[in-house]
């Protein structure tokens, strides 16, 4: 057989074998399936982004080891979402004694300080090891970052704040959010 002839001969069944492969995966990759791949939302959740954009909703807990590791790639994230994206975070409770951490971040949020304290809450609890998980614990710390105190407090127990944690808990139960 002549070079140029084993060359095509080659060339072809590396051509069918790589054809054959393709198909193959392609055939891997099947319509995902609702219960197996992913969870259908009935009735579903309600969203805030405005029409025409992609929601995205971050469900987390400060005390969370996993949300404390992925804190930092999501802010990366975060930065370079297209125009089309809208992103939100939503604090989780599980049980009653995770809503103290929830009124924080919401009163954070009232009072424009999420962007300025929402990774040092996580490095105070995962890196310094201090207990946030109640209100007093909250209420001391966020004065230790030069914070106002008293207005924190204000916003911490206000009836906004209750009710934003409240819905969070819901938007929660109605993306079928697991953990705790």
């Amino acid at each position: 057989m002549k070079r140029r002839e084993f060359s095509l001969l080659a060339g072809g069944a590396a051509v069918a074998t790589g054809a054959l492969w393709a198909g193959a995966a392609q055939a891997d990759v099947a319509k995902p399936e609702a219960g197996t791949d992913y969870l259908p939302l009935d009735p579903r959740a309600s969203v805030e982004a405005p029409t025409g954009k992609i929601e995205v909703v971050e469900f987390f807990w400060y005390s969370c080891p996993h949300c404390n590791a992925f804190e930092p790639a999501l802010e990366e994230w975060v930065k370079k979402l297209p125009k089309d994206v809208y992103f939100r975070r939503a604090p989780v409770a599980f049980r009653d004694d995770f809503v103290p951490q929830q009124r924080l971040y919401f009163a954070l949020e009232a009072m424009g300080l999420v962007d300025k304290l929402h990774a040092k809450v996580f490095a105070a609890i995962h890196v310094e090891k201090q207990d946030l998980s109640k209100a007093a614990a909250i209420l001391e710390w966020v004065g230790k970052q030069g914070v106002d105190k008293a207005k924190f407090t204000e916003q911490y127990n206000s009836f906004s704040v209750a009710t934003k944690a409240t819905k969070a808990a819901q938007l929660q139960n109605a993306y079928k959010v697991a953990g705790g």
